[in-house]
């Protein structure tokens, strides 16, 4: 008889919709001596229905994240940067603070750099925007960490090399959305572990021809894709992964039993 070995799960944020007053009424009662705001609540909504399923490596945030991080600029005026770039970096230590005292060690998905939705006016010259942007990042990455931030997860729309090149390290992970072929060759220059859905797997193991593949996350895996992965991996270089855009409640769980395969 085969028997079923579970793989590791992981999470790369989610995006909780923002809730009607009594929902949220009723939150803030269950957080009562806490200073809460909607942020707050969209970060526990991102991370405790994870925790709740059993993933492996959870992780709170998402794409809702870039307002707080624009918020934590100095140096700019609406969207568009009109002066040197700074952080305070005070609110994002204490959202820190609050996913970790869910779990510790959890990461934190946040927009990558040129998925903020800023724009340079005062630079004026690629390569300084570029550095000014990443170092700001760094700022505010490395304050998260400090308040017991494991890592954090770099969602991108879009591709850009820079950035890549600029924050690429072992607790940053860059998360390609909708991935295709010529953003995973550029992804694949500076990070060895990859996460792609179904339609992307053979993309990927052709690639690993040219690129060293160190570990491969199957997002929203069925049987056929995790056969797939296994049949070019080892198993510990396959994870299963999850990024919630809806109906979290229950995404989370059914990800952990989908998680398994046979042997």
């Amino acid at each position: 008889m085969a028997k079923i070995i579970p793989l590791e799960t992981r999470a790369f944020g989610a995006e909780p919709g923002v809730p009607d007053i009594p929902a949220l009424a009723d939150w803030v009662a269950d957080h009562r001596g806490i200073a809460a705001d909607l942020h707050a609540y969209r970060l526990d909504r991102s991370l405790a229905p994870q925790i709740a399923a059993g993933i492996t490596r959870p992780c709170a945030g998402g794409l809702f994240c870039g307002e707080r991080l624009r918020e934590s600029l100095c140096g700019i005026s609406g969207n568009t940067i009109t002066d040197e770039i700074c952080v305070e970096t005070g609110t994002v230590s204490e959202d820190a603070v609050r996913i970790v005292s869910q779990k510790k060690g959890v990461w934190c998905a946040i927009p990558a750099p040129h998925d903020l939705g800023i724009t340079d006016g005062y630079y004026h010259d690629e390569d300084e925007w570029n550095d000014a942007l990443a170092g700001a990042y760094r700022t505010v990455m490395r304050a998260m960490r400090d308040a017991g931030i494991g890592g954090h997860i770099l969602l991108c729309g879009k591709m850009n090399e820079a950035g890549i090149s600029l924050l690429s390290r072992e607790n940053v992970f860059f998360f390609p959305t909708a991935p295709d072929k010529e953003s995973l060759q550029i992804l694949m220059e500076y990070q060895r572990r990859v996460a792609v859905g179904k339609k992307m797997l053979e993309t990927v193991f052709d690639l690993a021809n040219e690129y060293d593949l160190h570990q491969l996350i199957v997002m929203d895996p069925d049987d056929e894709a995790i056969r797939l992965a296994l049949s070019n991996l080892d198993p510990d270089q396959v994870m299963a992964g999850g990024y919630c855009a809806d109906a979290c409640d229950t995404y989370w769980g059914k990800l952990v039993e989908s998680a398994v395969y046979r042997k």
